[in-house]
């Protein structure tokens, strides 16, 4: 085969060099409109995603969560920002970090030359830890973050919060009787253990406010004392929003509970409001002889576990609400039961897998004995309602004028006494009709009584209890559950 002939080029190593550069310069030339001029005109202005930079409510010398916004420039030039400070300095208690550049106080709270190109942005990023501003109620605090272009020209964004001083809690063990009560908001991290010689009380109108670690555990005695007017109220300690329309308050699982261990007897809970826990409320097994739990005119309400969950338990639960978990908004396992006008309302929104609203078995902690009157059991579900062992001889248990969301049981009239059943077409297929607020959007939930609600004027006026869970007396013809259906 006869081989190609090839013409050598010898280059000099600076005709070579010569040759990259003009290369190059034909690339910057190419890709010279993808540079930015900074301009300092006048003319020049940023945009804010947001004029006002609000963080909610936050907790006196608690670290508020991250917030954030961008700042854009939609200009034609560059722009550059000569000086961008946070107005009050450490007087205001606001960090900001500024597209990666923190504020402090070795800087003097500002930095200098941040740029942004045309086209472009960047994101600053605000939290808050606010002074004590020794006031019993929430007050405001705010900030301004300038941003002095190369202009001259100023922008600012105001930064917003509310303060509220609380007392902060650690770890609390109390070993003798003690009386919490306060006005102000309590902050519990680490929980509070009451020893099992202690009772702690907690007074009409105090609420407690629980890290995510944080519970009560009661070796002794808990007595929750609130009043129709002024509820103890138990909840978690965000006050800020997961999401515009979501506050934490109406997330689940954002603290332990209540844990009645198996030494714990002679607990009550009297108007108080608990919410928003993991398990609401757990009774260790103990003697079933000696009551372990009284709870009237209360609220459990959406909870990431069970409402109640009892073993081998002697309860009273009168005038409540139990509602929206994920487990049981009732979980008995043996135990002697009393319940009367309560509503179990099972309509927890953030899991499809929820549990029912009741459920009651003496199977593996024997023996079971209920005795239920004049209570609501609805929900999502075409049953909400299970028993499970009770056809041992050792189980007893009663229902009586009450209206329970399951198939109708017709041959039964020793253990349902003047019950209604409510079947799926009752209430267009769901038990939410009820009620008076069903908002699924904002998850906002009223279980006051709907004037739709079949549950009207179907209690035993000779055993409803007296007053419903809002103090107002019952009519001469009471409704079913903890509320009175309120007549226009």
């Amino acid at each position: 085969m006869k081989e190609k002939s090839f013409t050598k080029i010898n280059l000099t190593p600076c005709r070579v060099l010569f040759s990259l550069l003009t290369v190059l310069a034909v690339v910057l030339s190419s890709c010279s409109d993808d540079f930015d001029s900074f301009s300092s005109s006048a003319a020049g202005r940023l945009t804010f995603s947001a004029d006002t930079l609000r963080l909610d409510t936050t907790f006196s010398n608690v670290p508020t969560p991250m917030r954030s916004f961008w700042v854009y420039n939609h200009s034609g030039d560059g722009l550059r920002c000569a000086n961008v400070r946070l107005l009050r300095g450490n007087q205001s208690g606001f960090r900001v970090n500024v597209d990666g550049v923190y504020l402090g106080s070795s800087a003097g709270f500002q930095a200098s030359d941040i740029e942004i190109r045309k086209g472009d942005s960047i994101r600053v990023f605000v939290e808050l830890t606010s002074p004590y501003n020794r006031a019993d109620s929430p007050q405001s605090v705010d900030d301004e973050l300038i941003f002095r272009l190369e202009s001259g020209v100023e922008q600012r964004v105001h930064l917003n919060a509310y303060s509220w001083d609380a007392v902060l809690l650690r770890n609390v063990h109390i070993t003798t009787d003690s009386t919490i009560t306060s006005q102000k908001p309590l902050v519990v991290y680490g929980g509070l253990l009451v020893d099992s010689l202690a009772t702690l009380t907690i007074g009409a109108g105090t609420t407690l406010y629980f890290h995510n670690d944080a519970g009560i555990d009661v070796y002794g005695r808990l007595l929750c004392q609130g009043t129709a007017g002024s509820n103890v109220v138990l909840r978690g300690d965000r006050i800020d929003r997961m999401f515009p329309y979501l506050p934490y308050d109406n997330v689940s699982g954002q603290w332990q509970g209540i844990h009645l261990h198996a030494s714990s007897y002679g607990n009550q809970l009297l108007y108080t409001d608990l919410h928003s826990a993991y398990h609401g409320i757990r009774a260790d097994s103990s003697d079933v002889e000696q009551l372990k739990l009284e709870m009237i005119s209360s609220i459990v309400h959406n909870c990431q576990g069970h409402g109640i969950y009892a073993v081998h338990s002697n309860l009273r639960l009168i005038n409540s609400q139990l509602s929206n978990t994920l487990g049981y908004c009732a979980n008995f396992n043996g135990g002697n039961i009393f319940i009367n006008s309560c509503t179990f309302a099972q309509f927890y929104p953030f899991d499809a897998f929820r549990k029912a609203a009741f459920f009651a078995s003496g199977n593996d902690f024997p023996p079971l004995s209920i005795s239920c009157s004049n209570s609501l059991i609805t929900g999502y579900a075409d049953d909400e309602f299970f028993l499970g062992g009770v056809s041992d001889s050792t189980a007893q248990y009663l229902f009586s004028h009450c209206l329970i969301r399951t198939p109708a049981i017709t041959d039964d009239s020793l253990h349902f006494e003047n019950t209604y059943f409510e079947l799926p077409d009752d209430t267009l297929g769901t038990g939410w009709r009820h009620f008076s607020l069903f908002d699924t959007e904002n998850l906002r939930y009223d279980f006051h009584l709907d004037s739709l609600s079949a549950a009207i004027g179907k209690a035993n006026p000779s055993t409803a209890f007296p007053t419903d869970r809002d103090g107002r007396f019952r009519k001469a013809l009471p409704d079913v559950g903890c509320y009175e259906y309120l007549h226009e």
